[in-house]
């Protein structure tokens, strides 16, 4: 195992997570989404499967810190409507839904 897996193992919260890769956080948003950052930062390293094996690991460091910002990200600039269409595209068998793709499938606000 890298050593970088092996420390994030002894990780045990979303606050230890974004500590540990430098991510500004609100400790509010955060206490309310915590479970849903950690979930999404999860589908997009499935995402990333294949291509985060081949990474050293300093590169995989900052693929891990990119990914977990976006997913902190999604959720503060989130609004309900876009997480319930996230929801129903990983209901139907999708693996992973960014929210900027979802953003074109919605009606823009006029």
């Amino acid at each position: 195992m890298k050593p970088l897996l092996e420390h994030l193992a002894r990780l045990s919260d979303a606050e230890d997570f974004l500590r540990f890769f430098d991510i500004a956080y609100d400790q509010q948003v955060v206490h309310v989404n915590r479970l849903h950052i950690l979930q999404r930062f999860r589908q997009y390293l499935r995402r990333d499967d294949g291509a985060l094996a081949a990474l050293d690991d300093t590169a995989l460091r900052a693929r891990y810190r990119s990914l977990l910002q976006q997913a902190h990200d999604d959720f503060v600039h989130s609004t309900a409507a876009r997480e319930k269409v996230f929801k129903v595209f990983q209901d139907a068998g999708q693996r992973s839904v960014p929210l900027d793709q979802l953003s074109r499938t919605l009606p823009s606000r006029a």
